[in-house]
């Protein structure tokens, strides 16, 4: 899939993202298990509200992180991977 940055991303049914308080991180919950987020994937996974665009969610990033180089592409590679593993799909 190709990316757009209009595109809104969406947790897939089933899957959902949580703090764990046992594995002391944010954890994406799907019916198969578990995966354990690190600190940057689960800023950008926070901001997953189903109505916010990918530019969006790069803005708010950006805003909260001034000067982050390169942040729009990781982000967006951060999407196109986390689409790959089936825990977002994405609106138009």
């Amino acid at each position: 899939m190709t990316l757009n940055p209009e595109h809104t991303p969406v947790f897939r049914r089933g899957y959902r993202l949580q703090w764990e308080q046992v594995q002391n991180r944010h954890v994406i919950l799907y019916p198969e298990g578990m995966a354990k987020l690190n600190d940057s994937a689960a800023a950008i996974l926070q901001l997953v509200d189903g109505h916010t665009t990918l530019n969006g969610i790069i803005a708010q990033l950006n805003a909260r992180f001034p000067g982050a180089e390169g942040l729009a592409d990781d982000v967006l590679e951060f999407f196109q991977r986390a689409y790959e593993q089936k825990w977002v799909t994405f609106r138009d």
